[in-house]
């Protein structure tokens, strides 16, 4: 263990001392000589609006000579819609091109009219991507700059519509040197540039070349006349010289008419370094704001946490001492006086209602809060960087999937002890801990993606997705969960300090009904995530970038102190007025922070998606909202229950049973 430790240790300290020589996630950089080809890449059509993702080439666009191709992509690609393939335009390294025609659309039929000038109301956005970068815009709003990735298919103006058929392209360059090069230039010599159109770079093949840090796209809107472009192939000059104003419009789109598409190219020599090119994309407006307030919710909550844990321990430790300095008289007495956790303890540790679907409950929370643990620490380290699309969801699978076996032995064994060592059945909780949470998964998903299907999305999994996801789920998860119960069958169960007498002790009448303290006590751990729950939505509905997961892994952490905490406050109250059934409340008082935050999912899409239209992305968000509160029920839940078990089998195996 020790040497597992050494070497995290080692790696981090490692990651920090050459992060500024290499970039961490998985690509790596690519050199293009002068002239050298460079291919765009075109994503699904987005919209914060309707959070529905379409083809690029469903809506009327210049189609690539070679033909459409789609991209290699991963799992975690698919599953998140991303539909990345080959694009019409072209550009040579270091060779700036203007009034490049591109193609001419056929006249425009009533359907690819209508189709247009709805994705045009829907504030579709074109993603563009360019050696793994996608196309950042720039827009002046008073005194600063907002940054957008892609832009937009059109704009409205009255009851015309205009369509961005002209992209002016600026690619940002930085220089790339061989290490033995620049030891013998020098950095003075290492910044000479390129003639350009050249095919050689100036230190042979394989020494130097250039290296894209930067791509950006200004979209303008500018009447074509098509029949100038008659005779035109394409990537041939256009006849006008061309301005691109992105402050007006003037292609207006109408029914029966074709649609003229140009562009430019730019390269601008930077001084931004390879690892460095994502910090465009990385720094979201209110960045201190975001960085303040989840330093003093974290310095709050600790602090709160802090204060019950202490108030805990003393009152606990008070009574264990006023308890043990008595004698047999004295301590009926205090039993009737003041101890009334005391008076369970023939009780306390009686089978709950419903035991097989606790253990398979507290496997799968098991089993989802280890991978996201995991998947949150990998992507702090930097492995899960949204340089490399798509990862994030495949690791969190392949995490998730891998974990099936503590799943399994998390089930197994508290399913043993709850049978005081019979391991009878153990089988059967195995089953149900691998098909209850990916069962629901699947049931949500499924609902959701035949909408998409409906819609005819690109965030539509295919049937051949479908079943690799059935085939990994029965070949892999299920086995490992079956092996992880079998391991939990064979080991030892955990013995109750007291016995359990035949009869169960009536509870006595409360005067608050217990599962409204329950319920409630969800809003203490709420409190630790809400406002990176708040960066966290945005980053999945508003189509921003999420990339300060080290705060994340803070806060799961302080998440999982907090549901503990909470849950053991609540089982000892329930405990000190005689309500030994506390099993199922230590769950839900922790695994109730879930209602609170499908409740601000709802308040999200009220006050901050309430451009979000169409029933279809309603119910996707909330369905989306609804597996995403039942996974979190599951892991706080888990949390609660087992630091409630622990704190109870400590408490009555420190006092002398009668």
């Amino acid at each position: 263990m020790a040497r597992v430790l050494l070497l995290l240790l080692v790696a981090a300290a490692a990651a920090a001392g050459i992060a500024d020589a290499f970039y961490l996630p998985g690509s790596y950089p690519h050199k293009y000589n002068p002239g050298e080809a460079l291919s765009v890449k075109v994503n699904s059509l987005t919209s914060i609006d309707t959070e529905i993702p379409f083809s690029y080439y469903s809506l009327p666009f210049c189609l690539p000579p070679e033909g459409v191709k789609d991209s290699a992509e991963n799992l975690g690609e698919l599953l998140m819609g991303d539909r990345i393939e080959n694009s019409p335009y072209r550009f040579s390294m270091y060779t700036n091109e203007s009034d490049v025609f591109l193609c001419r659309s056929p006249p425009l039929a009533a359907d690819a009219f209508a189709l247009l000038r709805k994705r045009i109301d829907e504030m579709y956005q074109v993603n563009l991507i360019l050696d793994n970068l996608p196309a950042i815009r720039y827009t002046k709003k008073d005194d600063y700059f907002l940054r957008w990735t892609g832009y937009p298919v059109g704009i409205r103006v009255g009851v015309d519509y205009y369509v961005f058929n002209h992209l002016q392209f600026t690619v940002l360059v930085h220089k790339y040197e061989d290490s033995n090069v620049a030891r013998v230039m020098g950095a003075g010599d290492a910044t000479d540039g390129f003639a350009s159109g050249g095919k050689d770079g100036a230190g042979g093949a394989g020494s130097s070349g250039w290296m894209v840090v930067g791509f950006e796209v200004v979209p303008c809107s500018i009447k074509h006349n098509p029949e100038d472009v008659k005779s035109l192939k394409m990537y041939g000059k256009y006849p006008r010289n061309i301005k691109c104003d992105p402050t007006t419009v003037s292609m207006s789109i109408k029914e029966n008419e074709p649609i003229v598409y140009t562009y430019e190219v730019s390269f601008v020599k930077s001084e931004i370094k390879w690892p460095s090119r994502w910090d465009a994309y990385l720094k979201m407006e209110g960045a201190k704001v975001h960085w303040f307030s989840i330093l003093n919710s974290l310095m709050v909550i600790a602090f709160l946490a802090g204060i019950v844990f202490v108030i805990l321990l003393r009152t606990v430790r008070r009574d264990l001492t006023r308890y043990e300095e008595l004698d047999s008289e004295a301590q009926a007495q205090m039993n009737e006086e003041l101890s009334g956790w005391k008076l369970i303890v023939s009780d306390v540790f009686r089978a709950p209602s419903n035991p097989m679907l606790l253990c398979v409950m507290v496997g799968d929370g098991v089993q989802i809060l280890g991978m996201a643990v995991v998947t949150i620490l990998f992507a702090a380290l930097g492995f899960m960087s949204p340089a490399s699309r798509g990862t994030l969801i495949t690791g969190m699978l392949f995490f998730y999937l891998v974990l099936g076996i503590l799943a399994g032995y998390a089930g197994v064994r508290v399913w043993k002890t709850i049978k005081c060592g019979d391991h009878t059945g153990w089988m059967a909780v195995s089953w149900r801990v691998a098909c209850f949470f990916p069962g629901i998964a699947f049931l949500i998903l499924t609902t959701l993606n035949f909408l998409l299907w409906g819609s005819q999305s690109t965030g539509a999994i295919p049937f051949s997705l479908f079943v690799v996801l059935i085939l990994l789920w029965f070949c892999i998860s299920v086995p490992l969960t079956l092996v992880g119960g079998l391991l939990g069958a064979k080991a030892p169960h955990i013995e109750y300090p007291v016995r359990t007498n035949q009869i169960p002790r009536e509870i006595p009448p409360q005067k608050y009904p217990s599962w409204l303290l329950v319920l409630g006590a969800g809003t203490l751990p709420f409190g630790t995530l809400f406002i990176e729950l708040f960066f966290i939505m945005s980053s999945i509905w508003m189509g921003r970038v999420y990339y300060v997961f080290g705060f994340l892994f803070i806060v799961l952490l302080l998440l999982v102190i907090v549901c503990a905490e909470v849950s053991l406050v609540l089982t000892y109250m329930h405990l000190c007025v005689e309500d030994w059934k506390w099993w199922w409340k230590s769950f839900f008082s922790s695994g109730s922070v879930a209602i609170y935050i499908f409740l601000y999912s709802i308040n999200y899409l009220v006050f901050d998606l309430k451009s979000l239209s169409g029933p279809v992305s309603a119910t996707l968000y909330l369905g989306y909202s609804l597996f995403m509160v039942i996974a979190i029920m599951l892991a706080t839940g888990t949390v609660g229950f087992i630091s409630s078990f622990c704190f109870v089998h400590y408490l009555f195996s420190s006092v002398k049973a009668d």
